[in-house]
This record gives C-alpha cells, sequence and structure tokens, in this order.
C-alpha cells in the first residue's frame, strides 16, 4: 500500500534528501548555498514541508509567516515545487493544502505567493486547480 504524508522538514539530513526537488525550481542553488540559506532562513522562521510517497520526498512547499500592511499577518510561500516524475498527482494541492491549514492555525488571515512571469503552467495550478487570484506584479532591481 502506497503511504503518502506530509511532514516538516527540519534537519540537514532531511534538507539534503530535498535538494534534488528544489533544485527543480531553483536551479541556480548549488547544495552549499542551498543548505547554507537554509540554515539562515530556518533561523528566522523559514518552515520546509514536504509530501512524500513511500519516503521519496515529491512536493515542497516553503514559507514563513509575515506582517505588513497590504495582506496583514499572512503566510508567504516562497517555494512550492513538486518533482517533474510526479506532476498532475494532486501532491501540489494537498501541501498547498496543508499551508492554508497551517496558516489558519497560525492565525494568517491568507497565503499568498509570488510567481515567475516564465511559469505559466504554475500559474494554471495557482488559478484553476487552487483557487487562487492573481493580486499583483512583482518588480525588482538587482544591486550592483
Amino acid at each position: 500500500m502506497t503511504e503518502t504524508r506530509v511532514h516538516e522538514l527540519e534537519t540537514e539530513e532531511e534538507w539534503v534528501a530535498a535538494f534534488p526537488v528544489l533544485n527543480q525550481l531553483r536551479t541556480h542553488l548549488d547544495e552549499e548555498s542551498y543548505l547554507d540559506y537554509l540554515r539562515e532562513m530556518t533561523a528566522e522562521g523559514y518552515r520546509f514541508f514536504a509530501v512524500s510517497v513511500d519516503d521519496e520526498i515529491v512536493s515542497l512547499a516553503g514559507v514563513g509567516v509575515q506582517v505588513n500592511m497590504y495582506y496583514g499577518r499572512h503566510v508567504w510561500v516562497y517555494e512550492l515545487v513538486t518533482d517533474a516524475d510526479h506532476r498532475s498527482a494532486g501532491h501540489g494541492s494537498k501541501l498547498l493544502s496543508f499551508v492554508e491549514d497551517w496558516a489558519e492555525v497560525n492565525n494568517c488571515e491568507l497565503v499568498a505567493l509570488s510567481s515567475g512571469l516564465q511559469r505559466e503552467d504554475a500559474h494554471r495550478f495557482y488559478e484553476e486547480r487552487a483557487g487562487m487570484e492573481r493580486a499583483s506584479y512583482v518588480y525588482k532591481q538587482p544591486l550592483k
């Protein structure tokens, strides 16, 4: 029987196991940089959740609680990715639903995220499957 579970990744061993999936989204990262970022981010409240099927990580979400003037207290989803070989099996929806429940437990008013313009499949998922609404554009200015 197949066992599917949603769980938090808290140890470096778990983070290393998750790297191949996360690297499909964050292709610019090597494992060392990824681990350095996670050490710093988790110290600042970042939480890292996974869907595992028979102990194989197939989907990941990295989130944090934020408070600002326009969303109030909310969960920001920094990463949401499902392994390419496991997409369209409901793992992303399961994980996002878990994040929504986690947000409610943590007294948040909503879940928000940003998605790159080129990620059209992800946009369809967020709007059609997850029922999210497109709320804004995000702009950036790299510093020299």
